[in-house]
């Protein structure tokens, strides 16, 4: 009787199991990754051996800055060998599959943008977005006057943008285009320029009566957001690219400051105050009513700046004594205070940040990993006093 019991349990068990394999084969469980908060990442570890000097420092800095750390070859889990005698040979291994990223021979162009070009490639076998080769604009100053500059993203190789002999401000560059949209005084007042980079020519976009400030190009290229005081209050703008069809966004005596755009061109993010009390916002470029975006844990956001994934919106938060580095989903949340800083600028990687922060009474320009929080200072102008308000060509 006991066998015959043992077998019809067997029996019954095994008809479970079967029913059980049918229904997950008919509806497949799907576990939900757990989400990584910014600044909780551990950074991947990688060795280098037989680059060295400038092609070394760069391959250090550039990875740095987007999650990785060098250690030893035992450690590592990759690879990265070559040699740079005048122009750069490169491999990526990664050792724990035996299976080579990439291996390449690089020439035709600095040693260093040798090394930007090789940084990229090993990024991308990874699956991710090289940031390397791309530029950055900001704002470089010697009081009392400052000029528009453009540098590459490590702020070598700078290249200045203007020469105003006045104050600049708001550099925003166009998706996608050798162009950018800034504040300059040139004509003793707050006016929006447009500076085709490929041609050098320029011109005022916006001369309204009061102050025209904050200029941001939309994902395409064919509208701009701005900050306007023509009618009395400092309010959001949209107009097309050509400065026609210009339309007010908001109407309030609260004031309206830092406008970006989602990456879809759906929604313009700005920072709007009202009775001292800064709240991060967003409205539809069509118009309408105005939405605020909770950033619970982290007071009087301003500055804000939309990932190019549409993801997170990385802003400043005026913080005890101090300005802080934040983010938050773009739906809104807890907010997470990542570094002091300023003026926050999203690469095309959506986890890079340029910001700027104050080091002995001077601006400096730093570029943030944001799931690890590793941060490294860019290279600075000599001779310029103040590197601030970074803008990241996407």
């Amino acid at each position: 009787m006991k066998q015959i019991q043992s077998v019809f349990q067997e029996l019954s068990f095994l008809a479970c199991f079967a029913a059980v394999t049918s229904l997950m084969a008919q509806n497949e469980i799907i576990i939900p990754k757990e989400v990584e908060l910014p600044g909780q990442a551990k950074p991947v570890l990688v060795s280098m051996s037989g680059i060295t000097g400038e092609a070394a420092s760069t391959l250090q800095f550039d990875l740095y800055v987007q999650g990785f750390a060098f250690t030893n070859a035992d450690a590592a889990q990759y690879l990265i060998s070559g040699s740079n005698n005048g122009n750069l040979q490169a491999r990526a291994t990664d050792p724990h599959n035996k299976s080579t990223l990439v291996s390449k021979a690089y020439s035709g162009a600095s040693l260093r943008r040798q090394a930007h070009a090789f940084a990229d490639d090993f990024v991308q076998a990874l699956g991710r977005k090289g940031i390397a080769q791309t530029k950055i604009a900001f704002k470089g100053e010697n009081s009392p006057t400052s000029e528009i500059y453009i540098a590459d993203f490590d702020g070598h190789n700078p290249q200045p943008v203007t020469s105003d002999n006045n104050l600049v401000a708001a550099p925003s560059w166009v998706p996608g285009r050798m162009a950018l949209y800034y504040v300059s005084y040139k004509l003793n007042h707050a006016d929006i320029f447009y500076h085709d980079l490929s041609t050098g020519t320029r011109r005022a976009f916006a001369r309204y009566g009061g102050s025209n400030m904050s200029p941001a190009a939309s994902p395409g290229g064919s509208k701009v957001a701005m900050i306007l005081s023509k009618d009395g209050w400092t309010d959001l703008y949209v107009s097309d690219a050509d400065g026609s069809g210009l339309k007010r966004l908001t109407k309030s005596p609260q004031d309206e400051s830092s406008p970006c755009w989602s990456p879809d061109g759906k929604w313009i993010y700005f920072a709007a105050k009202e009775r001292e009390h800064r709240t991060l916002c967003k409205v539809s470029p069509s118009g309408g009513a105005m939405q605020t975006i909770s950033t619970s844990g982290m007071p009087s956001p301003t500055e804000p700046d939309c990932s190019p994934d549409g993801k997170w919106i990385a802003f400043t938060a005026q913080y005890r004594s101090g300005f802080q580095i934040c983010v938050v989903p773009a739906t809104g949340g807890t907010a997470v205070s990542l570094v002091e800083g300023e003026d926050p600028s999203w690469a095309p990687n959506s986890r890079t940040l340029a910001f700027g922060h104050r080091r002995g009474g001077r601006y400096t320009l730093s570029l943030l990993d944001v799931p690890t929080k590793q941060y490294k200072d860019v290279s600075r102008i000599p001779g310029i006093s103040s590197q601030s308000q970074p803008s990241w060509a996407r």
